[in-house]
């Protein structure tokens, strides 16, 4: 609850242009991170009605539930509070029984979405057509990777090997983190007529400097997002026959997710650039990032998306200026285990981890008694 107070309280901040901002958004993948934040800055920037889906675990009387799940609860009372319409749905978004009950609740809450956000983090993915699950990998491409890494939890710097991904494995991937899913997406709401006119539909993606590249942009989830790219222009083009509206990628800024805590070689990459926006003044976090896409990129009196060449919005351009980049390649051949904490933002790493499940919030009692069915 107070972590997505304290994003609310920040969202409540900005000022977009009179009249311009969303009033009924779809968030797919709603519950934590970038997907969580969108909302917030949806709801409490611009009074919109909210719509997520998540696939969280729930709370049993002698087991608690998921982080996401207390995230969802906390939006909701805080939006309530508010007078915000905001409905959920649990379930696996990439079924064909998900989408159906997001277009029947989407038409109990009135119709059509002016902003849609897709923003799902998932290992594995069934597919609806055959039942086929596929399972995503972090690998890279035609090569052998060697690189530092940093295993958290024992705050140590040490060489990783990984060998290079199969073909079937970069299938696979791209099945589980590319565009299809989207499209189907975006495909069922245009044929039930729940896209508004002027529409923008967005999905998050990462790009990532020249250190990550082997085994992200160019490894198997680069390749996912590739194809997540191109599928991005062609819904472009449907949507603006459609409804003149606009779909994009949105490459985001790195953070702490649970998603980016797995990939080998970020979160010492992360620690590091922590470290280095903090001294330049710019450093931003999932609800800094959103507040800043609707009040600069989308709905600001002075918006504009600012893509780049291959048609993409960059969130991530004070992440990629050649004075943090620069910086970055400085320390990265120096860092190593002792002088971890010295180099690098390695603890607030660990803080920001722990916020994600609600542990180490000041003001916040750890010792009192909490009914994990009704916590709030």
């Amino acid at each position: 609850m107070e972590n997505v107070k304290q994003q609310a309280e920040k969202a409540s901040q900005i000022t977009l242009a009179e009249g311009k901002g969303p009033k009924k958004v779809l968030v797919i993948g709603a519950s934590t991170g970038y997907g969580l934040a969108s909302r917030i800055s949806a709801a409490f920037a611009s009074g919109a009605q909210t719509l997520g889906v998540s696939f969280e675990r729930e709370p049993k009387e002698a087991k608690p539930g998921s982080a996401g799940f207390y995230n969802i609860h906390a939006f909701q009372k805080l939006a309530q509070e508010q007078g915000l319409v905001a409905e959920d749905v649990f379930g696996d978004a990439f079924s064909h029984e998900c989408k159906d009950e997001v277009v029947n609740k989407a038409k109990e809450m009135g119709g059509q979405f002016d902003l849609v956000i897709y923003s799902l983090a998932s290992p594995r993915r069934t597919d609806p057509a055959d039942g086929s699950v596929y399972r995503a990998c972090l690998k890279p491409v035609g090569m052998i990777y060697k690189n530092k890494t940093l295993d958290t939890d024992r705050a140590e710097v040490k060489e990783i090997t990984i060998d290079p991904a199969n073909e079937s494995e970069i299938a696979d991937t791209e099945k589980v983190m590319g565009g299809e899913d989207w499209e189907l997406w975006t495909r069922r709401l245009m044929d039930e007529g729940l896209l508004a006119d002027g529409c923008t539909n967005l999905a998050y993606s990462y790009v990532g400097p020249e250190v990550t590249w082997p085994i992200y942009r160019n490894g198997t989830i680069g390749r996912a997002k590739a194809h997540l790219e191109s599928v991005g222009h062609r819904l472009n083009e449907s949507m603006q026959e459609l409804c003149g509206g606009q779909a994009f990628v949105s490459v985001n800024k790195a953070v702490v997710t649970q998603a980016s805590s797995a990939i080998p070689v970020v979160p010492l990459y992360v620690s590091m650039l922590f470290k280095v926006m903090r001294e330049l003044g710019t450093h931003e976090g999932c609800i800094e990032q959103t507040n800043r896409l609707f009040k600069d990129r989308l709905y600001g009196s002075d918006a504009s998306l600012e893509l780049d060449q291959a048609g993409r919005i960059r969130l991530d351009d004070w992440e990629m200026a050649d004075s943090v980049q620069q910086k970055i390649k400085e320390l990265w051949p120096q860092v190593d285990s002792a002088n971890l904490t010295e180099l690098t933002n390695f603890n607030e790493y660990q803080q920001e981890f722990l916020r994600l499940f609600g542990f180490g919030l000041e003001g916040v009692d750890y010792d009192k008694e909490v009914d994990p069915v009704h916590p709030f």
